[in-house]
């Protein structure tokens, strides 16, 4: 059940609706989020450990500055999902954080201008009843079930709390 609704909720990334997916929206502190974002026109520039570090830098940022309590996450060569609970901060603030500083670094660290990110993101709540180790475990298996490892163990860019 979880992974059908995991599942599902990453496959409306593959519609450009931004503008729809920000109807509703709505931030709880103490909740638990699942939010994707897709870098502009799915370049795969994260496929640079380096880039994709410097994206892992804002998360933790985020997480130390107590915005939110990280839970998991996983730097994909063309977008990233993140698993967390929000704290200090609403889900907006929080992302557009984190995709601001994460263009400019980016882009500086590339010697490029522009745009980085696709407009918008998908952002998931977790319902009371998840288990959000399942939700964690489905997260960190994106790059074997996408063919780039044999092994979780063996991709770089991802991280959990309970794994």
């Amino acid at each position: 059940m979880i992974r059908l609704s995991i599942a599902r909720s990453i496959e409306l990334l593959q519609k450009p609706s931004s503008h729809l997916l920000r109807r509703g929206r709505y931030s709880e502190t103490g909740r638990a989020y699942l939010v994707t974002a897709v870098v502009y026109q799915r370049r795969p520039v994260f496929t640079h450990f380096y880039l994709g570090r410097l994206l892992v830098a804002e998360l933790k940022q985020a997480h130390d500055l107590g915005l939110v309590e990280s839970l998991a996450w996983v730097i994909m060569p063309d977008h990233f999902h993140w698993l967390f609970e929000l704290q200090d901060a609403s889900l907006p603030q929080v992302m557009q954080r984190v995709k601001s500083r994460s263009t400019l670094t980016i882009n500086r660290a590339c010697g490029t201008q522009g745009a980085f990110w696709q407009s918008g993101y998908h952002d998931r709540a977790a319902r009371a009843e998840e288990d959000l180790i399942q939700i964690a475990r489905y997260i960190i298996g994106n790059p074997l079930r996408a063919g780039l490892v044999d092994q979780v163990g063996d991709y770089p860019l991802w991280d959990a709390t309970w794994l």
